[in-house]
């Protein structure tokens, strides 16, 4: 096997790809201070620019949601040249105004429509109608212009967009479905693909408060969102009022993606526990899988090497159960509490020795959208530089393996981006405690994407500028998703009041 190389991008957000128009978020199909400043509205006449122009609204979704349509440049060096269409989405305050409080997704790749649509009447309520709420799918996400690569089906599925490797860690078939998907991206995915990248949405961003006619922005912003309102206060301090970071990863700029995904491994460690006790508890009864945790633990891991050497028939065409694809339902399950009985269920039914064909859930049956797996890969891609030896990468996930064997090497595996035929046009931002004291985060202790570990270097890194409330929950998302009240009362304290706990918190 070959080392990949690289070619030098030509330039930033360039050439020619079609402009979808926006669909209405019900058809979308989408796979996460001492005092603080309050957002002050002014007409928009008194911030919008030209190419900025004020935003004309209609009801979509639910029956206060409103939709439009945000014009921005394709490529920011070029204002006046071509441009791409943004999906946007608000439901206004009720009452008494504040201000405007920005929800931003994760992903990359989520749909900020669809989670104001799912999150907007719990916060609503949390905050008392203070704010207009408003959201944006990102280039390349639900309504707004998207790319594709022309991948095939079995390269879209979850367990092939992440790099499982094969049976006993061999890692040569991922190679192949790298460079191909890489090789994919470089013929089909034109300029569009190409301004897939955080610097844009952080630019999306200020375009869409211009669009707003806001003075400053307050933002909720959850797992990979949260790299990007902490980019937005890094590059625009004075435009942002309350911002929360809802489980954020390590923002090292020599790594960004390249360390969130590898910090994964680390996350199923913190958090396996959680559902270990959940299947070895009395009182799941005949849905037991072990009389211990660690009976689960070594259950899950034997089916695993099972899998790999013996991949189990199921019921989708084409799609053997392999040890991977456990592994990544686990992934999956580990997100949430209420995916544990689904993942136990897929473990008993993969153990049986006289069952029939394995019914497989929908995250690992039905591939993803080839728009949808193009902003995935495209944007952890486009921001920073990948390694590319086949050798290291064989090493690495070697030693992963033996160290984190919940995660099988996945997540330091080699991928598409090692294959990129174009370099980031620009460095990632280097988040630092420059700026106005005005951040507040939020973290479980055992978050299997975003680990703790990783979230304590983004406190470090903020410095004078955040505090950081520590959640004693599992799961993927703090705010308003684990019933945490203690968390919880703390975020919608800071929201509607301006009032941050004055040192770090933990919440039992």
């Amino acid at each position: 096997m070959t080392t990949p190389r690289k070619a030098r991008r030509p330039g930033r957000s360039r050439g020619s790809a079609p402009h979808p128009a926006l669909r209405s978020p019900e058809g979308l199909l989408v796979p996460a201070l001492a005092l603080a400043l309050a957002l002050t509205a002014l007409p928009t006449a008194a911030h919008a620019s030209p190419s900025s122009p004020a935003l004309t609204w209609y009801p979509c979704g639910s029956a206060r949601q409103e939709c439009a349509t945000l014009t921005v440049p394709l490529d920011y060096s070029r204002p006046h040249g071509r441009t791409v269409h943004l999906a946007v989405s608000r439901i206004r305050a009720e009452g008494a105004r504040r201000g405007t409080l920005a929800v931003v997704p994760g992903g990359p790749g989520s749909s900020g429509v669809r989670r104001l649509a799912d999150k907007g009447a719990a916060l609503m309520a949390a905050t008392g109608g203070r704010y207009d709420l408003v959201s944006f799918d990102p280039r390349g996400v639900g309504g707004s212009t998207t790319a594709a690569y022309g991948l095939p089906e079995e390269d879209r599925r979850l367990a092939t967009v992440r790099s499982w490797p094969g049976a006993g860690g061999g890692i040569a078939e991922n190679v192949a479905r790298s460079r191909r998907t890489a090789e994919a991206c470089g013929k089909n995915g034109g300029a569009v693909l190409a301004s897939f990248t955080t610097a844009n949405e952080v630019r999306d961003l200020d375009r869409l408060r211009a669009a707003l006619g806001s003075a400053r922005l307050s933002v909720w912003a959850t797992s990979y969102g949260t790299y990007v309102a902490a980019g937005y206060a890094q590059k625009h301090p004075g435009r942002t009022a309350r911002v929360v970071l809802d489980s954020s990863g390590d923002p090292d700029p020599a790594r960004v993606e390249r360390g969130w995904l590898a910090n994964m491994a680390r996350g199923a460690e913190d958090r396996f526990p959680d559902f270990a006790a959940w299947a070895a508890d009395p009182a799941r009864g005949a849905e037991r899988l072990a009389e211990r945790p660690a009976r689960v633990r070594t259950r899950v891991l034997g089916l695993a090497r099972e899998l790999d050497a013996h991949p189990r028939a199921t019921t989708t065409p084409g799609l053997a159960l392999t040890g991977g694809m456990l592994l990544q339902a686990l992934q999956t399950a580990l997100y949430d509490d209420a995916a544990f009985p689904e993942f136990a269920g897929l473990v008993r039914a993969a153990d049986a020795t006289t069952a029939g064909p394995v019914v497989l859930p929908p995250s690992l049956a039905q591939p993803m959208s080839r728009q949808d797996a193009a902003v995935t890969i495209s944007v952890i891609c486009n921001d920073v530089d990948w390694p590319g030896s086949v050798a290291d990468h064989a090493r690495g996930v070697a030693e992963d393996r033996a160290r984190y064997p919940l995660t099988g090497g996945m997540p330091v595996n080699i991928t598409p981006c090692s294959y990129w035929k174009n370099e980031p046009a620009e460095p990632p931002a280097r988040i630092t405690d420059e700026g106005p004291s005005n951040i507040l985060m939020v973290q479980n202790l055992r978050d299997p994407a975003t680990p703790y570990a990783g979230a304590l270097r983004m406190r470090a890194a903020l410095g004078r500028k955040a505090r950081l409330v520590s959640v004693d929950s599992g799961g993927h998302g703090s705010y308003l998703g684990t019933g945490n009240a203690c968390g919880d009362a703390a975020v919608t304290a800071f929201l509607v009041d301006g009032v941050r706990p004055d040192r770090d918190i933990e919440c039992p």
